[in-house]
Order: C-alpha cells, then structure tokens, then sequence
C-alpha cells in the first residue's frame, strides 16, 4: 500500500500537513526532473512512487547496468523512464545539470551518491546553475501539534552567512513561502532574545533585515527580528513579553543565525517533537531535491511535492511576465 493510502491517523505523527501538500501539487503537472545516481534501493523506490503518484516525470542518470540491475533486485519497474547513461558519480551529476541547462528538466533530484558531489556540479561556475542569488536550504517541518507547516533556513548550505547572504536566504525562504500558498508569509528572524544587543550580531543583522525588507530590498512577506524562538512560534510567550507584531507568536518562516543553530532546531524537532522533514535546495536555476536515505517515504514524497509547486509557480510567474 502506498503511503498516502494509508488512512490519515489521529494520533501523533499523522502527517496531515505533508498530505496536504503532496495533495495541493497534483493539482499541477508532474515536474520533469534529472535524478542523479539513484544506484541503490531507497532512491530508486522514492523515484518510482513519486513517478506513480505524478509528482515527478523522472529521468534516471547514472550507470545504466547497475540501475538496472537494482530495479531487478527489488522490483521496481523503471520501463516508463528514460536512462542516461553515466559513468561514474560525478559524471551522474554533470550530465544531470547538464540536462537542466539543456531544457530537458525542471527539477535535480539526488540520488545515491554524496551531496557534495551533485552541489559541485550545481555551483560550476560555466556549466552550472548559478543564478545572482545564493544559493540555501530549507527545511519544510510537519511538526505535530502546531497548526502550520514550518519552514526553516539556513541548515544545510551557508555555514555562517553574513548579512548579504541572510538577505538571499530570506527571499528564497518566502519565494518558497509563496509557492506553498502563503500569500503574506510571516518570516522570523531568529536570536537569542528579541531586543537588539550590539554585543550579539545576529541581533544587529536581523534589524538589518527588517529594514531591508521595509526599503524593498527583501519583497513578499513580513519580516520581524530578532525574535527568540518561543516568542516567534508562541502567541502566548509573545503576549508575555509583549511583543506587537504580526509576526511574533504567529511565524511561518524561521531564519536562524548560522547552519549550526539551524541544523539543531531541524533535528530537535524531528527527534524530540516527532517531527517530519522535506528538504530543498533554492537559488539554483531549478529547484534541488536533496534527501536522504534516512528519511521516511513522506518526507521523501513531501520534498518532492515542494519541488513540483515551485516549478508550477514559477512556470506561471514567466506567464503572468509575458502576457
């Protein structure tokens, strides 16, 4: 049984809020994306299940023989895709760029080997697929409990972003805000406290943002910083401090200071809070689904919902732009 057959459970961990989005992007057509070295089960079985359900229309790149072989080993029928042969890992990669480069794919999809490896061949600068934004990640977290989705950046990419680099992950963070439905998205700008502290940076830098996003410099969402997190997520702990803002107490969008405070929040909820995780890459020229093997099925099928609704939005973007 395929896991959005399941019956949506009432209990802990339900994954209501990843059924939904999968639901909101068949309502779109599949994204035709360039999946890169998918030489071992589980990312060959994400690719067949997310085909079937038409989230994705998947070209497999890699060594033909050996994908071939494992579609065997576990019944995994791929006759519907087209294969381009690959010789190696890396060379899984260029050539999976070099289909996006070429039109052919709307989407990159990694498979089985290391990110880095994909990423290198994303950030060429004459054969990848730099745009003028840097690039980042985010996290989209079905926390159980909390009544919205919860999109988080920077955890993967940027190590310690100064005050240029947050200002392309904020607009990244609510471009994705935007392609989920949020009209307004409510952004976050993570400290640890809410006043502005000159001996603390992330406080400096997340005024900085608010400003910038007044000037126009960050369009699209509602920016407030710093904010803490329990007074960013918490109408409760907002009213205690009294904090008045739209954003505090009521945010979908958390902007953490660095990737290590980033990668802490995203793993404590998924450990401690049972939260699930879908994972994009944003910035590049096409949207990047990076999962890993320890993900479960719906955070796997989730990523690639989101990558589906980014290309929906942005197919449509280019014909609003031309009529």
């Amino acid at each position: 049984m395929s896991v959005l057959e399941a019956p949506v459970r009432a209990e802990t961990n339900d994954h209501d809020k990843f059924y939904k989005l999968v639901a909101t992007a068949l309502k779109h057509p599949p994204a035709r994306t360039a999946v890169a070295h998918p030489c071992d089960r589980v990312s060959l079985e994400s690719v067949v299940e997310a085909a079937r359900l038409k989230l994705i229309e998947p070209i497999l790149v890699g060594p033909e023989q050996r994908i071939r072989e494992v579609a065997k080993e576990y019944d995994l029928d791929i006759s519907p895709f087209e294969i381009v042969n690959a010789e190696f890992s890396e060379d899984s990669a260029a050539k999976a760029v070099a289909l996006v480069r070429e039109g052919r794919a709307d989407a990159l999809m990694k498979g089985s080997l290391h990110t880095d490896e994909l990423m290198g061949a994303v950030v060429k600068r004459e054969t990848g697929l730099r745009t003028s934004r840097r690039i980042s990640y985010c996290f989209v977290m079905d926390v159980p409990n909390h009544d919205q989705p919860l999109v988080i950046t920077d955890a993967a990419v940027n190590i310690a972003p100064d005050l240029k680099c947050k200002a392309d992950i904020v607009q990244n963070a609510i471009d994705l805000a935007h392609a989920l439905g949020q009209k307004e998205p409510r952004v976050a700008i993570l400290s640890a406290m809410e006043s502005v502290n000159p001996d603390v940076p992330s406080t400096l830098e997340a005024a900085a943002l608010c400003k910038m996003a007044d000037r126009g410099q960050i369009t699209g969402g509602i920016l407030d910083g710093p904010l803490a997190l329990d007074n960013a997520i918490s109408p409760e702990a907002a009213a205690i401090k009294k904090i008045n803002s739209p954003v505090a107490g009521r945010a979908n969008v958390l902007v953490v200071p660095d990737l290590e405070a980033g990668n802490m929040l995203a793993k404590s909820l998924s450990f401690l809070a049972d939260a699930d995780a879908a994972g994009i890459v944003l910035g590049a020229k096409v949207p990047i689904i990076l999962t890993s093997r320890a993900d479960e099925e719906m955070a796997r099928l989730a990523s690639c919902a989101v990558a589906q609704l980014l290309v929906a939005a942005r197919k449509a973007d280019t014909s609003a732009a031309i009529q």
